[in-house]
């Protein structure tokens, strides 16, 4: 997905909510806000916003010396997060259809986006996941998904963010896990889930973990790490949490499933829905199985 000159304020505002979280020194503030703007100026808008956002995120920690200004945070939606599990475990587990509520679920989670909003606090959460048990996913694309995870022999799910991991448990219980690999990334951007993330969440021993090699609070596959990238390459299913994944991702030709609650007024109008939909799209370029 391209970015938009709607995308340029939400460029700024993030960059100060940052700094301000990290240090109170209006220096600091002051600089990382005025890098932001000359970024703005000079960005080709045929990139994607994360790319924006990773820029922003690397200035930030090189002002600071701090390598994860978001680390409080992460550990704060964490512990929400892994303190909700059981009991979305057993609405799970008593629902009739099983998968399709692990899969709201899973959606629901990704209202823990530090990348959109400055606090998220437990009532966000807690209305995130009543509006997944109460709101119906598109059916076809719900089956087509099921379809696809039938037919696919090598799965890997994209994480996104801490906190939302532990939803995403759910979801991974539903499906083939033999043939499922978990994909965090490389390094601490925002609230983006890593490798510790995904061992705090209990992943590590449902599937295997990797890594993206990569900064980017999304998927530039410019900037992985080439075993990550042929990994992409081998896989024949993608399901991609989140919506920095969908704006750095919706223009590959792979088969990709994105999975995200649409918070973005540009995210929204990309996709062709409303403002806090929960989304289940299908990028079906290259059928499962297809060389």
């Amino acid at each position: 997905m391209r970015t938009y000159l709607d995308c340029i304020s939400c460029f700024v505002r993030q960059a100060l909510d940052a700094s301000r979280m990290v240090t109170t020194d209006a220096a600091v503030h002051e600089r990382v806000v005025r890098e932001t703007l000359r970024l703005a100026v000079e960005m080709r808008f045929d990139r994607s916003p994360p790319w924006m956002a990773q820029q922003i995120h690397r200035l930030l920690r090189e002002a600071t010396g701090n390598p994860d200004p978001y680390r409080e945070a992460k550990r704060r939606s964490n512990e929400l997060a892994l303190r909700l599990y059981p009991r979305l475990e057993e609405q799970v587990r008593a629902a009739d259809d099983s998968f399709t509520t692990a899969l709201g679920l899973a959606i629901a989670g990704n209202v823990i986006d530090f990348g959109c909003r400055s606090r998220i606090d437990d009532d966000d959460v807690q209305d995130a996941i009543a509006d997944a048990l109460n709101t119906s996913l598109e059916p076809n694309a719900v089956a087509d998904l099921r379809r696809a995870v039938g037919e696919a022999s090598d799965i890997l799910y994209l994480a996104d963010n801490a906190g939302e991991i532990v939803f995403d448990r759910l979801l991974i219980g539903e499906l083939p896990r033999e043939r499922v690999t978990l994909v965090v990334r490389g390094s601490p951007v925002i609230n983006d889930a890593t490798r510790e993330d995904a061992q705090i969440a209990g992943l590590d021993a449902l599937v295997p973990v990797i890594d993206n090699g990569s900064d980017a609070p999304g998927t530039i596959l410019g900037t992985c790490s080439p075993a990550f990238r042929d990994r992409f390459a081998q896989s024949d299913l993608v399901i991609a949490k989140g919506q920095g994944n969908y704006e750095t991702l919706s223009g590959q030709d792979a088969p990709i499933v994105f999975l995200f609650k649409a918070k973005c007024p540009v995210i929204a109008q990309d996709v062709g829905c409303a403002v806090g939909a929960l989304v289940v799209s299908l990028n079906v370029a290259k059928p499962p199985g297809s060389s």
